[in-house]
């Protein structure tokens, strides 16, 4: 019994210790947070793994940045492919940033800042949302204007300026929001609704 008692406290000793990275990384002290974010040489904050945000509305593809063409707003660090998209960046920031810092919109439907993938992502309504893959983006739109309004809720009230890794226990394991759904049952949801949006 003891033995099995220390096993529980390792494990769960480990599994703080190696979430250390993400609650410092993904939630910086700024404005911009909790963020999608990766660490990577003196960029301690780095947006979306270095995608450069404006190639998706300039070349409508995701397209890595170089490290020596970059801009840095508040403590967060966004990398550029071209010093036009840099200039383009630098007039105005918001228009580029993706919604819900780079997260998984579909995730943020549920209260949960999940890591959105720079390849898995769509301009709507001139915004930029990044999803955790095709079947988060498939599950978002399913009724994409109920989406939208429950990410916006979620974002606004209770994610946005939060640490990212609480937040993530917070509703992912102890308080599921009431129209919670696995992924089997999101998957099946698309399946009804004809698919998704490719």
């Amino acid at each position: 019994m003891q033995s099995m008692s220390r096993l529980i406290l390792a494990t769960m000793l480990a599994a703080t210790l190696s979430a250390c990275a993400p609650l410092i990384t993904q939630s910086p002290n700024g404005s911009i947070r909790p963020l999608n974010a990766s660490a990577d040489a003196e960029d301690a904050h780095l947006m979306l793994f270095g995608h450069d945000v404006v190639a998706y509305f300039t070349e409508s593809r995701h397209r890595l940045g170089s490290p020596a063409i970059k801009s840095v707003i508040d403590g967060v660090t966004f990398r550029f492919a071209t010093p036009e998209h840099k200039a383009l960046f630098d007039r105005e920031p918001a228009k580029y940033i993706p919604q819900y810092n780079g997260y998984c919109a579909n995730g943020i439907v549920y209260g949960i800042p999940w890591g959105g993938d720079a390849d898995s992502w769509r301009i709507i309504n001139g915004k930029l949302y990044t999803f955790g893959g095709k079947g988060s983006r498939d599950g978002f739109y399913v009724d994409l204007p109920r989406n939208i309004a429950l990410a916006d809720k979620y974002w606004n009230e209770e994610v946005k300026g939060s640490n990212a890794f609480f937040q993530r226990v917070k509703r992912y394991i102890f308080n599921r929001v009431p129209h919670y759904k696995t992924g089997e049952e999101l998957a099946e949801e698309v399946r009804r609704s004809g698919g998704g949006k490719s």
